[in-house]
């Protein structure tokens, strides 16, 4: 399950971790050069100013429950 963010600043990137710590479930985000775990705060700086894929696997998460996790973060 995917979909497609903006990361603007720090900030968002702060509350893209924290979501994604608290999650019961792996989140990653990826650009089309790199894939990185959102519980990782210092990879995150480096997709400020981009557009990314927020992934999380069908398997552990309904769409629903993903989709207000992503809206959360935007």
């Amino acid at each position: 399950m995917t979909k497609e963010i903006d990361i603007k600043d720090a900030r968002q990137v702060e509350r893209i971790n924290q979501l994604a710590c608290e999650a019961p479930y792996e989140v990653w985000l990826h650009t089309d050069t790199v894939m990185l775990d959102a519980r990782s705060l210092l990879g995150l700086f480096a997709l400020i100013g981009k557009r990314a894929k927020v992934v999380a696997s069908e398997d552990q998460v309904d769409a629903r429950q993903f989709d207000k996790l992503v809206s959360k973060m935007t």
